[in-house]
């Protein structure tokens, strides 16, 4: 098998070995071996992860949730800045940066939403990398891992209120970050970062009301700083950079 350092070349085989056709592709970046499995073997694969002595990964360190949409798209337009020595360099209203009623429709791409769950074998001191793709957009449904690994409770629950993806066979899949009456997931490309409703306590009416949110949507994305001698020197004078 090529393609993978010396480190990651015997779990490499092993998962080839012991997963063979339930592995949608493989590969590895910076040392890290991420495995793609379908959704109708996301179950069957976590079950040979954690028992096969080979592999043995016994422990869950992590799943979350993953919205490709907009995914590879480049805001900046730039890399220049201005005479006072960055620019926001946004090109309009980027995911997120939008008034609720003008909401964008999520572009038609494949596999949108995704769980990516982090796996350690203390037996064989080894990490993985394992992602799962929900096949539909609308109702993105994974099966849930709750079965093999019991750590995985809380964190689909999380990834069920942030994302809306519903994990199939949970037992308890509420939302376990937002409020009650909380509206949409807030970690959707598509949701706006200044939300959809504003919550506070009304003495008057003595309970917690929900009114429409008053803050403007607002650019977010890092800014161009320059790294030219005016600058360094300045700030090395104590004067402002």
């Amino acid at each position: 098998m090529t393609g993978f350092s010396k480190r990651n070349q015997p779990l490499a085989q092993a998962l080839e070995h012991r997963l063979g056709e339930r592995i949608f592709s493989m590969s590895e970046h910076q040392g890290q071996l991420t495995v793609e499995i379908g959704h109708e073997h996301w179950l069957d694969a976590a079950w040979l992860l954690r028992d096969e002595p080979d592999l043995a990964f016994e422990q869950l360190i992590d799943l979350c949730g993953i919205d490709y949409l907009g995914f590879g798209d480049d805001e900046w337009e730039t890399a220049e800045a201005t005479s006072h020595g960055f620019s926001r360099a946004a090109d309009a209203l980027g995911p997120g940066r939008f008034a609720w009623e003008e909401r964008p429709e999520a572009a038609d791409i494949p596999n949108r939403f995704a769980a990516v769950v982090h796996l350690l074998s203390l037996t064989h001191n080894r990490r993985l990398r394992m992602r799962c793709f929900a096949p539909d957009d609308d109702l993105p449904v994974i099966p849930s891992l709750i079965e093999v690994w019991n750590s995985v409770n809380w964190y689909e629950r999380e990834a069920f209120d942030l994302f809306g993806i519903v994990f199939e066979g949970h037992p308890d899949l509420r939302r376990l970050m937002t409020d009650y009456g909380f509206i949409g997931h807030p970690f959707r490309k598509d949701f706006p970062l200044i939300g959809n409703v504003t919550v506070r306590y009304d003495e008057d009416k003595g309970r917690v009301v929900y009114e429409p949110v008053e803050i403007e949507p607002r650019v977010t994305v890092a800014r161009v700083v320059r790294r030219d001698s005016r600058y360094v020197g300045q700030k090395l004078e104590g004067g402002e950079p």
